[in-house]
């Protein structure tokens, strides 16, 4: 059977760095409040030359370089972002463009801090179609365009960044050894709307907006949605935690992150945290971790990984992967 096998990864971030110690002038916080209740020391945030579209393209680059790709090997981009530089076109094709990429096609993805799952298990199934046999797969953000920065329960948690990944088709055996897509199990319920929102949109206000989170509401639903999609995950794989290699969860939040794999009986060992080091980069939150632990040797070939967010809507979903 045909596969989607990880190619290449890639990240960018902007250059500023916020320390949590910057916001102690701006609203009534410290570092010590912030670590405690988020795991969050840090965050870049974009400068005005910096947006989704162009931290997109360098991650996509980098993803590229590692593959030993051009854009000419690409068939689809896939973009995860609810920060698109305009309302349309699409933030992809203008990615593509400035890949200088004229082939093929591209479309943005929406499902907020989940879109990266999202993203993964949709080019999946274009590979597996047929309709595609390499396609970029970025999650880029500029939440910080987004926030209230006189709102201390928001402002502190969320980074801007990008993360990509090249799949390509592969063929298979069929069985838990192939590299590439393993499963992938996909959840919304609008109810939750109100909970993780931004208050703003071109058919209602006309304007942006802020966004808007119910912390302690968030926190309840996040452990029991993320474990359900993560078990129906390894029931269509046929394994259990104890068979994972690593699992790369959305960086929201260190708290949710333990009680997450506590519950699921996954190894702390086991599981990569860079929300200290990025903050809730929402799209970008999964693959920008990808990169980390790449990079330092933690994830190699043949590993078995586990990918999971949950987002505004609520949204929520898991990806098993062999690396």
């Amino acid at each position: 059977m045909i596969r989607s096998v990880v190619r290449g990864n890639g990240a960018a971030l902007p250059r500023r760095i916020m320390k949590n110690a910057d916001f102690e002038g701006m609203v009534e916080t410290s570092d010590e409040w912030i670590v405690q209740r988020t795991g969050i020391r840090q965050r870049h945030v974009a400068a005005d030359d910096e947006t989704t579209a162009s931290l997109g393209e360098a991650a996509a680059r980098a993803a590229l370089d590692s593959a030993g790709l051009t854009p000419a090997d690409i068939d689809l981009i896939v973009l995860a972002t609810s920060t698109p530089n305009n309302t349309f076109p699409a933030t992809a094709v203008e990615i593509q463009n400035r890949l200088g990429m004229h082939h093929g096609f591209a479309f943005d993805m929406q499902a907020v801090c989940s879109g990266f799952v999202y993203a993964v298990a949709t080019a999946d199934l274009y590979i597996r179609g047929g309709l595609a046999k390499r396609v970029l797969v970025i999650g880029s953000e500029t939440f910080s365009r987004i926030l209230d920065w006189s709102d201390r329960s928001t402002c502190v948690l969320f980074g801007d960044g990008a993360g990509a990944v090249v799949l390509e088709a592969a063929k298979g055996a069929g069985n838990i050894a192939d590299r590439g897509v393993l499963a992938a199990s996909l959840r919304s319920d609008g109810v939750h709307k109100e909970k993780l929102f931004v208050d703003g949109g071109p058919s209602t206000t006309g304007t942006v907006g802020h966004l808007k989170m119910e912390g302690r509401e968030v926190f309840k639903h996040a452990v029991g949605m993320i474990t359900d999609v993560i078990e129906a995950t390894f029931a269509e794989a046929g394994i259990t935690a104890e068979d994972l290699d690593w699992f790369v969860p959305h960086q929201a939040n260190k708290r949710i992150i333990d009680a997450s794999a506590k519950k699921l009986g996954i190894a702390e060992e086991k599981v990569v945290v860079t929300v200290d080091l990025h903050g809730n980069t929402s799209a970008a939150s999964v693959p920008l971790a990808l990169s980390v632990a790449v990079a330092d040797g933690r994830i190699k070939k043949g590993d078995l990984v586990l990918l999971e967010a949950m987002g505004g809507g609520f949204t929520w979903g898991a990806v098993l992967l062999r690396w």
